[in-house]
C-alpha cells in the first residue's frame, strides 16, 4: 500500500518510519544474515536488526493504543512521547552487536527530537538528529572500527548536514550518503574484501534510512548491492577513515582478523539498571575481559553487549555495577568464527545444541559454560514463545534440545518447538520443571550420541531428579501444608508446599530431609542472592552427618526468585 508522504517529523511520521523500517528489514533479513562476517560470522545480523526494530515498533504502537482507548490528549500522542517510546523499545529489545548500535542510533535521534517542538520538527532538526545519532553510536563502542555501521552512520549524517530543503530532501541525502559509504566498506575491512561482501550492519542501516525516505517522499529507493565484485581501493577521509578516534583501515583489518578468527567463545548481552559512574567502571572491566564491547542507553537503563571467553565474569561484572536482567549468552561454535582467505565464509550449523530457560544470572553463566544457549526468566516475567524460538535460531544447530525448566512454560516451550520445527530444525522438548532438573539433564548430554539416545538419557536424568524450593510467601493463602501468612518461609517439593516455617535454614533442612528420605546420590543447592553462605554450609554439614555416600554441589544463582533451589538425584 502506498504511503502518504509526511511533510514534518511528527508522531505519525515516527510511527510510519518504524513500520516501514520493520518491513524493509523483514524483506532484507535473510540477505543481511547471509553477508554477516564481522565481527563474528554468526549469520544473524539481519535477524537481530529486525528484532530490535520490532521491539521499537511495539513500543510505539503501545503509545498510540493508549491514546485510542482514552487519554487526556484526544489529539493523539506527542512527538516526544512517541520518540521516547521508539528509543526505549529499541533499547530493551536490542539484539546482537548491530542491533545494540542501532538502538543507540535511535536514542541519539530521540535526544534531539524530544528537545524540539512538541508536535512536529523540521529538516534542520532532522539533520541534527542524524548527526547526534552517528556521534552517540560511535561513543558507545569501546573501539570503533571503520568499514562498519559506524562509518555508514557517519556518512549519512555528513551528507544530511550539507542538504538544503525539506525533510524528504535531508532523508534522501542521508540515504545516498549511507549507500555510498556502504559500497566502500570492503575497502576498509579486509575481512569484507576477502568475503566479497559489504558490511551487514551497514546494509541494515541503509534499509532503515530507505524507510525514512519513503516516509517523507512516498518513494521507495532502489535496491542496494551487497557483494563486492571488484577489489576496492582504501578509502580516505570522505568516509571517515581513522576519524573520531577509530583505527585506520589497516588497523581495522587487523582487528577484523583478530575477532573473526580465534575470537572469544561467548556473546553476552543484558539490560542493566545502574548509574553512570557504575557503568563507566563496567566498561573498563568488560573491555579487559573481551571485545566487541558496546554499552548503550542512559538515564539509569543500559543495554550491554560484549564478546568474551568467560561469560560468568561478564555477568558478574554487571551484577557488581547494578541490576542486570534479560541476560542472553550465546556460545559461538568453532565454525561460526572461522573464515578462509579468498572465500566467502558460510556458517555451518552445529549438529546439536541445548537451549535452556534459566531463572538467574549465576545459572545463566553455569549453563553457558556447559555449552548451552540461555534465556533468562525474571520473576514475574516469563519468556514468550518468540524469545525461545529466537534462542533456538541463535543456537544455529540442526538438532536442538529445549529445556524450559519451569512447569508453567510447558505450553510456551511446546509452541516454540513447533515453530522451530516448521523452520526445519529438529527440536526435542524435555519437560524439565526446575533448573536443577536441567542441570542434571545437561550433565549427561553427549552430542556425539544419536539424537534420540541423547534425548532419552537427558530425559531420564531430569526425571530422576526431585526438585525443591525455599521461597517467601507473598500473601496469605491455603497450601497443601496448611494456611501460610505473608512473610512465611515456604518449602516446596515437586511444586507443592510441604513445609511452612519462619527460618530459611530450618525450612531448607526439613525440605532436604524429606527429599532424601526416598534416597539419593547427589544434592544440588542453588543459592539466591539473599541467602548467606552459612545456609549452604549448614545444609552440606547436614548431608555429611546424616546421609552417607551422598555428595553435595553448591552454585550461586543470582537473582533467581527463589531463596534456594534444591535438587536430589
Amino acid at each position: 500500500m502506498a504511503q502518504v508522504p509526511q511533510t514534518f517529523f511528527d508522531a505519525l511520521a515516527v510511527r510510519t518510519w518504524c513500520g516501514l523500517a520493520l518491513e524493509a528489514l523483514g524483506r532484507a533479513r535473510e540477505e543481511i544474515d547471509a553477508i554477516n562476517v564481522y565481527p563474528v560470522a554468526d549469520g544473524d545480523t539481519g535477524t537481530n536488526l529486525y528484532l530490535t526494530v520490532e521491539s521499537a515498533v511495539a513500543a510505539v504502537e503501545a503509545v498510540f493504543a493508549a491514546h485510542e482507548v482514552g487519554s487526556r490528549n484526544p489529539g493523539g500522542p506527542s512527538l516526544a512521547e512517541v520518540t521516547r517510546a521508539m528509543a526505549h523499545g529499541a533499547l530493551i529489545g536490542a539484539r546482537g552487536n548491530s542491533g545494540t548500535i542501532l538502538a543507540q542510533l535511535l536514542r541519539g535521534m530521540a535526544q534531539v527530537l524530544v528537545d524540539g517542538a512538541d508536535a512536529q520538527t523540521d529538516a534542520q532538526s532532522l539533520r541534527l538528529a542524524l548527526r547526534c545519532a552517528a556521534d552517540s553510536a560511535r561513543q558507545a563502542v569501546a573501539h570503533p572500527v571503520e568499514g562498519t555501521v559506524l562509518s555508514v552512520a557517519s556518512a549519512a549524517a555528513d551528507a544530511a548536514g550539507g542538504a538544503e530543503g525539506d525533510c524528504g530532501t535531508v532523508a534522501r541525502a542521508a540515504y545516498e550518503g549511507a549507500r555510498a559509504a556502504l559500497a566502500a566498506t570492503p575497502g576498509q575491512l579486509a575481512v569484507l574484501e576477502r568475503a566479497g561482501v559489504v558490511d551487514a550492519g551497514g546494509r541494515g542501516l541503509v534499509a532503515v534510512l530507505a524507510a525514512l525516505v519513503e516516509t517523507f517522499t512516498g518513494e521507495v529507493p532502489g535496491t542496494v548491492a551487497v557483494s563486492a565484485s571488484v577489489r576496492h581501493a582504501r578509502v580516505g577521509s570522505d568516509t571517515g577513515q581513522a576519524s573520531r578516534g577509530g583505527p585506520g583501515a589497516d588497523d581495522a583489518a587487523e582487528c577484523a582478523d583478530g575477532v573473526t578468527e580465534g575470537g572469544p567463545a561467548y556473546e553476552v548481552i543484558y539490560l542493566l539498571e545502574a548509574d553512570d559512574a557504575s557503568v563507566a567502571r563496567l566498561r573498563q572491566r568488560l573491555d579487559a575481559l573481551g571485545d566487541s564491547l558496546v554499552v548503550v542507553g542512559g538515564d539509569g537503563l543500559w543495554n550491554v553487549h560484549v564478546h568474551v571467553d568467560d561469560a560468568g565474569a561478564a555477568v558478574e561484572a554487571g551484577v557488581e555495577a547494578g541490576r542486570p536482567y534479560r541476560i542472553r549468552i550465546t556460545h559461538f561454535a568453532a565454525d561460526d568464527v572461522h573464515t578462509s582467505r579468498g572465500e566467502r565464509p558460510a556458517r555451518e550449523r552445529a549438529e546439536r545444541a541445548v537451549v535452556a530457560v534459566v531463572p538467574g544470572e549465576g545459572l545463566a553463566g553455569l549453563y553457558a559454560e556447559a555449552g548451552a544457549t540461555t534465556v533468562l526468566a525474571r520473576p514475574g516475567e516469563p519468556p514468550v514463545s518468540g524469545e525461545l524460538v529466537e534462542a533456538v535460531r541463535r543456537a544455529h544447530a540442526r538438532e536442538v534440545v529445549l529445556l524450559p525448566n519451569d512447569a508453567e512454560l510447558r505450553h510456551t516451550a511446546a509452541a516454540a518447538a513447533e515453530q522451530a520445527r516448521a523452520e526445519g530444525i529438529r527440536v526435542a522438548l524435555i519437560p524439565t520443571r526446575s533448573a536443577v532438573q536441567g542441570i542434571a539433564a545437561l550433565a549427561v548430554h553427549e552430542p556425539e550420541r544419536r539424537f534420540d539416545e541423547d534425548v532419552v538419557s537427558m530425559t531420564s536424568a531430569a526425571g530422576s531428579t526431585r526438585y525443591g524450593e525455599v521461597v517467601v510467601a507473598e500473601r496469605q493463602s491455603w497450601t497443601m501444608a496448611g494456611i501460610c501468612q505473608a512473610g512465611d518461609v515456604l518449602g516446596l517439593i515437586d511444586g507443592d508446599v510441604a513445609v511452612i516455617g519462619s527460618d530459611v535454614t530450618a525450612t531448607a533442612e526439613s525440605v532436604l530431609d524429606r527429599m532424601l528420605a526416598a534416597g539419593g546420590e547427589l544434592v544440588t543447592l542453588v543459592l539466591g542472592d539473599e541467602v548467606p553462605e552459612s545456609v549452604a554450609e549448614r545444609l552440606e554439614a547436614r548431608v555429611r552427618e546424616a546421609y552417607l555416600a551422598v555428595d553435595t554441589v553448591v552454585y550461586r544463582g543470582g537473582r533467581q526468585g527463589a531463596l534456594l533451589l534444591i535438587g536430589v538425584e
